[in-house]
């Protein structure tokens, strides 16, 4: 059995190689463009609408109201790269329930490619909200002396947002490979349903904590009145 996708090797020429990992990171995004361009490719503005523009508006509109939840005022502004965020990670969990797919956030480089994105669009909403000057500043608050921790918090976070994803989704797929080999058929079904329900909570938990990182770069701080 493969600890990770990445181990799954598909096809090969020197250096070059095709993973499971990069196989499925295209499927996962080919399913993601030609799934949004054949449902919004016939959108309606008045009330007969079909099911799947009802099934994106319900998905959208509650991706929108979590961002919301989290603080930040411009809900929309973060909409594409945060909704691309979940559908991607919840879309690889999805892919688990057909055989022979290997779930591209089973491997660590797809995390920390995802969590890399999260850790380059952190300063550029921050840079957005508060300008290049004040969120600059926030590094240096309360003192000057927090800099160096705040930049190391900065990173390591972003490396704990890698490795929470990539130890659960990794987890997972070998708990129910370990039960398909030697359990019978219906409990590996049981913990088939269990991990998809583990990969869905992951990728609110992604969402939400890119979010977070987010809003918290994008806060205006206010100066201390003075006595």
């Amino acid at each position: 059995m493969n600890i990770s996708p990445d181990a799954i090797i598909f096809w090969q020429y020197g250096f070059l190689k095709l993973n499971a990992t990069i196989l499925f990171t295209w499927v996962v995004m080919g399913v993601l463009v030609v799934g949004s361009m054949l449902i919004t490719r016939r959108l309606s503005s008045g009330l007969e609408r079909s099911r799947w523009q009802g099934l994106l508006e319900v998905v959208v509109t509650t991706i929108e109201q979590q961002i919301a939840e989290v603080g930040l005022r411009e809900p929309r502004n973060y909409l594409p790269f945060l909704g691309t965020l979940f559908l991607f990670v919840a879309l690889s969990a999805l892919g688990t329930l057909f055989p022979g797919f290997e779930p591209p956030t089973a491997s660590l480089s797809t995390t920390a490619a995802l969590a890399l994105c999260v850790l380059v669009a952190v300063p550029l909403f921050g840079i957005e909200g508060q300008g290049l000057r004040g969120y600059l500043r926030s590094y240096m608050e309360p003192t000057i002396v927090m800099l160096p921790f705040n930049l190391i918090s900065e990173v390591s976070r972003t490396l704990a947002l890698a490795v929470r994803l990539f130890g659960n989704m990794m987890s997972g797929a070998m708990i129910i490979g370990i039960l398909l080999t030697i359990t019978p058929f219906v409990f590996p079904i049981v913990m088939t349903v269990l991990g998809l329900l583990t990969g869905m909570v992951q990728a609110y938990i992604f969402f939400v904590l890119a979010a977070v990182y987010i809003a918290a770069a994008t806060q205006i701080s206010q100066p201390e009145p003075r006595p």
